[in-house]
């Protein structure tokens, strides 16, 4: 398996790779498609540990983490959940969007976030210590998008945390080029796109062009759709449901590529 590709825009390697060492909980902050899960997977692999990934909901709650009794023919056992295991084997698990979660999963991981680093098991009666390996970190959008739910400064304060944000320029044309072989200059238009619409603030969109949108675009010009027709089913579309909007950012886009 090849590293997944990752761009360093600051020292976020070497401040993860300090924290790992000391097994501090780890939050990685910023909007949709900055590149949060990519780069906890590159660390894991740079690492050579493993990464236990849970995409949270409103419905994730700490049963679906911790684990649950089943049926098993005529017997009932009991069964790891994903944080159980990563606690037990010494894995890094990465709670994605954790805000989105229900409230009871930030209590249940609270005492894996400080000097006790264990977890109780309610069913079991069990307490877990965890594995020296066993490392928590977690993903959050704070606020970029109305109507997210916020972390409380009492959960957020257990975490070491790096900010991400939209690369500038130059290191996102290079990361669309590095992605998906791209021409250098149709990745630069892509860019100032993006860059256009971010800027677009009275539009009143609840999400703006990620990353991973400009990756999408470049992906299917690289394939052979026309530039226009790309950008406007990889980033335009995804952006709103909008008639008026949507026919103003197509014809925003087709002004530059």
């Amino acid at each position: 398996m090849h590293i997944p590709y990752y761009r360093a825009i600051a020292k976020e390697h070497e401040v993860f790779e300090h924290a790992y060492t000391c097994k501090i909980p780890f939050l990685l902050k910023g909007p949709t498609g900055t590149g949060k899960s990519r780069f906890i997977e590159h660390m894991a692999y740079k690492l050579k540990t493993k990464l236990i990934t849970i995409s949270c909901h409103e419905e994730t709650s700490s049963t679906d983490l911790i684990g649950r009794f089943i049926l098993k023919g005529a017997e009932t056992i009991w069964l790891d959940g994903p944080l159980t295991t990563a606690i037990k084997e010494g894995h890094i698990l990465y709670l994605d969007e954790i805000a989105e979660a229900r409230p009871d999963v930030i209590v249940a991981i609270h005492s894996l976030t400080d000097h006790r680093r264990e977890l109780f098991i309610d069913k079991l009666g069990e307490t877990i210590k965890a594995h020296p390996d066993f490392m928590l970190v977690a993903s959050f959008n704070p606020g970029y998008q109305r109507g997210f739910k916020e972390l409380k400064p009492s959960t957020r304060q257990r975490f070491a945390a790096i900010s991400f944000h939209y690369p500038e320029a130059k290191i996102e044309t290079e990361i669309l080029v590095s992605e998906t072989g791209i021409e250098n200059d149709v990745a630069k238009k892509l860019v100032n796109i993006a860059t256009k619409i971010r800027n677009l603030t009275e539009l009143g969109l609840t999400e703006t062009v990620s990353t991973r949108l400009l990756v999408d675009a470049a992906k299917l010009i690289h394939a052979g759709l026309p530039k226009r027709l790309a950008v406007h089913v990889a980033i335009v579309e995804p952006l709103t449901d909008d008639l008026e909007v949507i026919q103003a950012l197509k014809d925003l886009s087709d002004l530059m590529i």
